[in-house]
């Protein structure tokens, strides 16, 4: 299955889930932002939310500083 996140070209198993992309890509679970077509997915539900063919994800991540 193929979707974007943050704009690139990125393929995973059918059926994956948000929290099958974020373990894929090492992410915490503090401090990251996930959203699905411009709408946000808590963490609570990374789990059950499966990626659709075609999906736009955007990843973003806290920073420190200034």
């Amino acid at each position: 299955m193929r979707f974007k996140v943050n704009d690139e070209p990125v393929e995973l198993p059918e059926g994956s889930s948000i929290d099958d992309l974020a373990k894929a890509n090492n992410l915490p679970e503090k401090g990251v932002a996930i959203a699905v077509n411009n709408e946000m997915v808590p963490l609570s539900q990374w789990k059950g939310k499966v990626i659709a063919e075609g999906d736009d994800i955007i990843i973003i991540r806290a920073v420190c500083g200034g």
